[in-house]
């Protein structure tokens, strides 16, 4: 059996942040198919013409996450979170270029009843990014509770894990902030078509 197999995520992990760079690249196999799974959530609901796909997404977030420092992630969990954030700015990254050079459309997602409080909307990729900038400002954990829970997929149990907070937490955050974001979004929507 190679090392590589036998290290823990958690303990590659801290070899990491130790300065291990080797470390990262051991550490991929082993939460691969979390990441695939990952970036299969965030690409779900793409527009067609969408130009990334699962494995072009996963790549894109590595290399990234490769360029870093090493982040202080405590576990396995934190560390799909953190790939997870970073495949949600490449998808918005990608979108906002789209949008340069086409000055009109963009990515488009649908968001499902897990995210929307009334009824399923297809809104752009950037107007929810941007309203989710917004209650960054107002609230950041509740953004991050979305980001983790729509973006990345995880459980309300993965959630609390990964912010150190209680469930009861997560599912209250989460619950505000669809409310507050399917508002933005509405809002958004609304001004568009004046």
């Amino acid at each position: 059996m190679s090392e590589s197999t036998e290290l823990a995520p958690a303990e590659l992990l801290r070899r990491w942040r130790a300065g291990d760079s080797d470390a990262l690249h051991r550490l991929l196999p082993l939460v691969y198919e979390e990441l695939r799974r990952v970036a299969r959530h965030h690409l779900r609901g793409e527009h067609a013409a969408a130009t990334l796909e699962t494995t072009a997404l996963i790549n894109e977030a590595y290399l990234r996450l490769v360029e870093q420092p090493a982040k202080d992630l405590q576990n396995r969990c934190h560390f799909v979170a953190v790939a997870s954030h970073l495949m949600r700015q490449i998808l918005v990254d990608h979108a906002r270029e789209r949008l340069a050079l086409k000055r009109q459309g963009g990515y488009r997602v649908t968001l499902s009843e897990d995210m929307a409080v009334a009824q399923p909307l297809d809104v752009d990729l950037l107007a929810i990014e941007d309203a989710l900038v917004r209650l960054a400002q107002l609230d950041a954990q509740q953004a991050r509770v979305v980001e983790l829970r729509y973006f990345g997929g995880l459980s309300i149990a993965e959630t609390a894990a990964v912010l150190g907070v209680s469930e009861a937490t997560v599912k209250r955050d989460w619950a505000t902030a669809r409310a507050w974001l399917h508002r933005e979004v509405q809002q958004a929507r609304t001004g568009e078509q004046r």
